[in-house]
């Protein structure tokens, strides 16, 4: 083979931009190849439009995986602080929001910008509109593409997932990993909304727009966050963040008071829920709960204000998910270097990978993250 790159590296999103800047800082000729038109598309909508792109409380514990630990060795070694660094040379102003969310002051167009400086002074290639048809490995890895035969040492895929197919998104990352013997864990809709059964669907969806802080939890998750009723069901941060961790037929629980005790004399009970919530919700859950009577049974609304729970029918799919679940499985790569294990010059970074970030900008720094172990190693 004749192998004119030191690596190729597919998918232009924040993962495949980032690796192959680090790498490039290092002297390595890499090749990034985008199906797409445009590169980083994803991270132009991302916050917003204004790129939520690290969080200052970054650890392990905010992402799910099936080895809760394989992310902590990236995580070190490439913190938010190092990110910042980098967004500083670039004098990309940012300002924090809730529990160290970190957003650029203008737009997330900043940060793909200087993703593309950064790959530019590494004499990184940037080719779009390079759908991949397959991939073989020899010496090297040989990719065939629409425009043409490519070949490298090294390979890293960095494909993202499922979640908002009208950007791009397909399973390629995936059927690479199985096609090379790794294993993929079943990729799932993550921070997503739910939509209800059409029971709880006439109960609560003309409340669509009504939000309200609560406290939601499925399984052992829990979240403080505003809760936002729509047409189909509930969104809003906290239903995003446990929706990572529910699965078809659990229960959603939610303290619509959380922190709070609910304790007005019963005379005064029904007018003081209706300050305490949104009053249309207040009514409405009340109704439902069959809470009817003129004075209300304060003790009673008190426990069920901490204990309402739901079913959802679902959630709105890989349309309306941020990000996607599941993924290729980290007992087959390197937490060092993201590396397969069985297949040397394999890399798999980003979103493709079985690590789940929480809503909060957990995951572009895993992005991040990922990306410059792999970008160290080739």
């Amino acid at each position: 083979m004749n192998l004119v790159y030191d690596a190729i590296v597919i998918g232009a999103g924040a993962a495949g931009l980032f690796a192959a800047l680090t790498a490039g800082r290092r002297g390595r000729r890499i090749l990034v190849i985008e199906h797409s038109r445009q590169p980083g598309a994803k991270i132009l909508i991302s916050g917003g439009g204004r790129a939520n792109f690290t969080n200052r409380r970054v650890s392990a514990a905010n992402f799910l995986s099936a080895n809760a630990h394989f992310a902590k060795s990236a995580l070190a070694r490439f913190t938010p602080d190092d990110f910042l660094s980098l967004a500083k040379q670039h004098h990309i102003r940012y300002h924090e929001k809730t529990v160290g969310q970190l957003f650029c002051d203008t737009s997330a167009r900043q940060i793909l910008e200087m993703l593309l400086a950064e790959c530019s002074s590494g004499q990184v290639e940037i080719r779009t509109g390079c759908k991949v048809e397959s991939v073989g490995r020899e010496t090297g890895f040989a990719v065939e593409t629409s425009l043409g035969r490519l070949e490298a040492r090294s390979l890293v895929v960095a494909t993202g997932g499922l979640s908002i197919p009208k950007l791009g998104a397909t399973d390629l990352g995936y059927r690479l990993a199985r096609q090379f013997g790794l294993k993929v864990v079943d990729p799932y809709p993550a921070l997503v909304p739910f939509v209800f059964g059409d029971a709880d669907r006439k109960r609560w969806s003309d409340l669509a727009g009504i939000s309200t802080s609560v406290r939601a939890n499925c399984g052992d998750a829990a979240f403080d966050e505003k809760m936002l009723f729509t047409h189909k069901g509930v969104s809003g941060p906290a239903m995003l963040q446990v929706s990572s961790y529910w699965r078809k037929g659990q229960a959603v629980n939610v303290d619509l008071m959380p922190g709070r005790s609910f304790e007005p004399p019963p005379q005064e009970a029904r007018r003081a829920l209706t300050f305490a919530l949104p009053q249309r919700l207040a009514e409405r859950w009340l109704a439902v709960e069959g809470f009817d009577q003129p004075l209300l049974p304060v003790r009673r609304v008190d426990a069920r204000l901490h204990e309402w729970s739901f079913v959802p029918a679902g959630t709105e799919g890989f349309e309306k998910a941020e990000v996607t679940g599941g993924g290729v499985s980290t007992a087959d790569l390197s937490s060092k270097t993201m590396e397969a294990r069985n297949v040397p010059g394999l890399h798999f970074v980003g979103e493709v990978v079985d690590v789940t970030g929480w809503l909060g900008g957990y995951n572009l720094h895993w992005a991040w993250a990922s990306a410059h172990a792999a970008g160290e190693a080739i």
